[in-house]
């Protein structure tokens, strides 16, 4: 059975500044991680990230919604995956957190 995780947080930066940071990390991510085992692909519309992991025959999905005050993640894991979905949900909000505080500067992968 497939897993949801839904996260949401607050952020007291515009909705640009907060998409340009998220769409920064989600790229360092991809390239120092996810591309070197797995395919995966981001495709943004307007404020809205459609983003695809497909990694062992799995494929893992998630939507980014950024908004004025808040970042919206949603993540739908394969049933291989579900039992991981607690860590998973750490990790995206520790790098989202971190993407959105006041002062933040990238990591560079």
């Amino acid at each position: 059975m497939s897993k949801s995780i839904i996260v949401t947080l607050p952020h007291a930066l515009s909705a640009e500044e907060a998409k340009k940071r998220i769409a920064e990390r989600i790229d360092v991510l991809r390239t120092a991680y996810i591309d070197k085992l797995a395919y995966s692909e981001a495709v943004w519309t307007e404020n809205r990230a459609d983003l695809r992991v497909v990694a062992f025959g799995q494929t893992a999905t998630a939507q980014v919604h950024v908004l004025q005050e808040i970042i919206r993640l949603e993540v739908q894991l394969p049933w291989i995956l579900a039992t991981l979905s607690g860590k998973i949900q750490n990790v995206l909000t520790q790098n989202a957190q971190e993407s959105l505080q006041i002062g933040y500067s990238p990591k560079k992968g």
